[in-house]
């Protein structure tokens, strides 16, 4: 792929930088002030004034904003406006489309980093790395690399073939109607890539943000209506997903849902888009990553410091409130009796406290229902006869919402800490016997209905390419000899399948297209001047 653009570089913060400097005021002046966050209809702000408070999960006495939610009012509004704002954003063309969310990448490229950063890091509890890595850098890299691939559509999907005659094309046009883009709060990247990755391509999007991160979505909105973005192409909608969805598929304007948040709610909104189909001008494009049960494997030879810190890392930054957090693992008996001690030692190490300080490693899960759900996981693990919490195991939600990272052991390959999805910084082994690799490799396979991500840890190429070929179907990302996190756009485009989602992979130009519907074109320079052909003439 020639010309395309470099990922953004990643800033590292370190003490006496000027990037940490900027950050730190910028924290300060966001803590010390709380906004009023409206909704975005049509271009214009909307404070309905039935407003939730929005607080920093790390000290959840601090409200960060006033969120004025939706009603049915607005959000047929927003429908209303999204209809009547696409001709025009059509007409715009793909070059302009395109410059408006490269300005919206060189933005955030720029002061708006500290902006957005600061205001992930309060919202939902990131440490300064990891908002980093995901609020700056993959949403710069989302914003420009969709802009390069869509260009190449117009290129790439042109007919190979056009006889002396004729002149075919395609048109590259978009879904006819909006897009609900109902958005996640673990990733300020993909909250802003849901409802802009469709816009690119000329459709417009209702966005639903979740509930816990209503802030620091609304600073990306405004960083979209300051590059350009023009009315009712983006409206933000922070509400109720049940009752923006209902009016939404109730529109028959409807033509697709971007989608990431958890499995039953997906599986719960395709039911009711097939319900709604018969209403609908077009069939919708579903397009949805959800959940996973993310696993490392490890060979009985292998690079074991190096598992070491992917367990570490990957189970544990961000409080493993990630869909692709590494939560399960199986080790074998050789390897733990090696490094299992030392794990459990530098886990113990970690620190967790306020995001703002920035020697902290974790900090606080996103709200009480998950440390709730989390909680209830770690005592129903210590309750059990065939588990054993070997480090962590703590919580404290007086403060904030602080939950020990923790590791247990069990000796069923199927307790439901290995099979279910638990979203946070939780981690399982399975200690099984060095002989039975292949067996493990089957029983990674069948245990979880997820397949999302996964990692093989091995030395020899052979048991590689066994675990390759074994686990083919187990994950959508797949990494060998590293934690299976941190997926990196244009680089390892992200989705998985099974009960992970429709994997349509984001970061490539695999979910641009399904936000296309192409027109073929046929024009006839030689136009036929009879109607016969050759075979009706009579024989000699």
């Amino acid at each position: 792929m020639s010309g395309h653009p470099a990922n953004e570089p990643i800033l590292d913060y370190a003490p006496g930088s000027p990037e940490r400097a900027a950050l730190q005021a910028e924290l300060e002046r966001q803590l010390a002030t709380v906004v009023e966050v409206p909704c975005i209809v049509d271009g214009e702000a909307v404070f309905t004034g039935n407003t939730v408070a929005q607080v920093v999960p790390h000290n959840h006495n601090h409200v960060l904003a006033k969120v004025h939610l939706a009603g049915k009012a607005e959000i047929e509004r927003a429908c209303t406006a999204a209809v009547a704002a696409q001709g025009n954003w059509i007409a715009l063309g793909l070059e302009a489309r395109a410059a408006i969310f490269e300005r919206c990448a060189d933005l955030l490229a720029g002061d708006w980093r500290y902006r957005v950063n600061a205001a992930t890091m309060l919202n939902q509890s990131k440490t300064v790395f990891q908002a980093e890595v995901d609020a700056a850098c993959e949403l710069i890299d989302f914003w420009r690399f969709n802009a390069h691939y869509a260009r190449e559509f117009h290129d790439q999907l042109q007919p190979l073939v056009s006889p002396e005659g004729v002149e075919n094309s395609t048109e590259i046009r978009p879904l006819e109607g909006f897009v609900l883009a109902i958005t996640p709060f673990n990733f300020t990247s993909i909250a802003g890539n849901l409802p802009s990755a469709p816009a690119l391509v000329g459709c417009t999007a209702i966005w639903k943000p979740s509930r816990n991160c209503y802030y620091s979505n609304y600073v990306l909105m405004q960083l979209m209506l300051e590059a350009g973005l023009p009315p009712g192409v983006i409206n933000f909608l922070p509400g109720s997903g049940a009752e923006i969805s209902d009016v939404a598929l109730a529109n028959p304007d409807f033509a697709g849902l971007h989608f990431t948040g958890s499995t039953p709610t997906f599986q719960g909104l395709w039911q009711r888009i097939a319900d709604a189909l018969p209403g609908l001008r077009s069939y919708p494009r579903i397009v949805g990553e959800t959940g996973g049960k993310d696993f490392v494997v490890a060979h009985p030879e292998c690079d074991e410091q190096g598992l070491l810190v992917a367990l570490l890392r990957g189970s544990f930054e961000f409080q493993g409130q990630k869909c692709s957090a590494a939560s399960r693992a199986y080790i074998p008996k050789s390897v733990w009796d090696r490094m299992g001690n030392a794990l459990c030692a530098e886990v113990a190490k970690i620190t967790m406290g306020d995001a703002c300080d920035f020697t902290n490693f974790m900090t606080a899960v996103i709200d009480q229902r998950a440390f709730d759900k989390i909680s209830d996981y770690i005592e129903r693990a210590k309750a059990s006869d065939t588990c054993e919490v070997v480090v962590g195991g703590g919580s404290d939600d007086s403060k904030g919402w602080f939950i020990e990272p923790t590791i247990i052991v069990t000796s069923d390959a199927k307790a439901e800490s290995m099979v279910e999805e638990i979203f946070g910084p939780v981690l399982t082994v399975y200690v099984y016997e060095d002989d039975d690799f292949d067996d493990v490799l089957e029983l990674c396979d069948e245990s979880s209905p997820y397949a999302l991500t996964g990692a093989i840890f091995a030395t020899h190429e052979a048991d590689i390419q066994k675990a390759f070929n074994a686990l083919r179907f187990t994950a959508g990302n797949f990494y060998i000899n590293d934690k299976p996190t941190g997926a990196v756009v244009a680089q390892q485009p992200f989705g998985g399948a099974r009960a992970s989602g429709t994997n349509d992979k984001a970061g490539s130009p695999l979910n641009l297209l399904r936000w296309i519907s192409p027109r073929s074109i046929k024009r006839a320079l030689d136009i036929p001047q009879e109607w016969g052909y050759p075979f009706l003439a009579p024989d000699e």
